[in-house]
């Protein structure tokens, strides 16, 4: 994919969406951190489910630690690898609280130093609460960037690392929110929505092109091949039917 394709198709996305947000609720920096500590392998829609209940019992990083991984872990345990992530959340809030005032830090080094944060993790805190340039690589990001050609790579880093360097300066705050949220509706993992996408027309994936033209003339490869077949079937004789024997009639 080339320059002028990238700044089309973030063009497109801003004009379809020009304020995207996540769709993890939160109404804090300490918020945002514990939801997307409990999102690892987990749905947006599981952890808000949880969060909703929490939250109004404890949303500063003392209340949860007083909690205690018992505490806390009725309210998370509908969410994968629950017990895990009951012990990262109450050992970053104690981090918090002796060495952050109680504040989210606004430094990768300081938020990847806490328990249960990654660089994908401190990536989102950064971009999405605080407003750095930051691109948080996951599974749907990583699958858009190679399937389409925007930014390929082998593994998530060079991925994030290729966004930032080949995503227009003007789209490269919001990025990380039209991409994920592009994968997660669209550019499926296993059957992309090709005739609903915006920026097919863009696309280096082939079978994605291909499909958008086939269904636009009202042809799906499918149906192609079901017309060969036929056609196939139809040029040969039909078998003759072994004929029946009359039974003898009793006499």
């Amino acid at each position: 994919m080339n320059s002028d394709k990238r700044e089309a198709m973030f063009s497109r996305f801003k004009a379809a969406n020009p304020e995207p947000k996540t769709e993890l609720e939160y109404s804090n920096a300490f918020e945002l951190l514990i939801a997307v500590i409990l999102s690892a392998q987990a749905t947006d829609v599981s952890v808000n489910k949880a969060t909703r209940l929490l939250y109004p019992v404890a949303n500063t990083p003392e209340a949860i630690f007083a909690l205690g991984v018992e505490g806390l872990t009725p309210y998370i345990r509908t969410i994968g690898l629950f017990n895990t992530k009951a012990k990262n959340v109450i050992a970053a809030c104690e981090r918090l609280c002796t060495l952050h005032d109680g504040c989210v830090p606004e430094d990768r080094e300081a938020l990847e130093a806490l328990p249960g944060v990654g660089r994908k993790t401190a990536n989102v805190v950064l971009n999405t609460a605080f407003r750095h340039i930051a691109m948080a690589v996951d599974t749907h990001i990583f699958r858009v960037s190679n399937r389409t050609g925007l930014a390929p790579g082998k593994n998530v880093l060079i991925v994030e690392k290729q966004l930032l360097k080949f995503v227009p300066k003007e789209y490269l705050l919001d990025a990380h929110h039209w991409l994920i949220l592009h994968g997660r509706y669209v550019c499926l993992a296993r059957t992309p929505k090709c005739p609903e996408c915006s920026v097919s027309d863009l696309c280096d994936y082939k079978p994605k092109t291909v499909l958008k033209e086939a269904q636009v003339a009202g042809t799906s490869g499918a149906a192609k091949y079901a017309r060969k077949t036929s056609k196939k079937k139809s040029s040969k004789k039909p078998s003759q039917a072994k004929k029946k024997v009359p039974s003898k009639v009793a006499k």
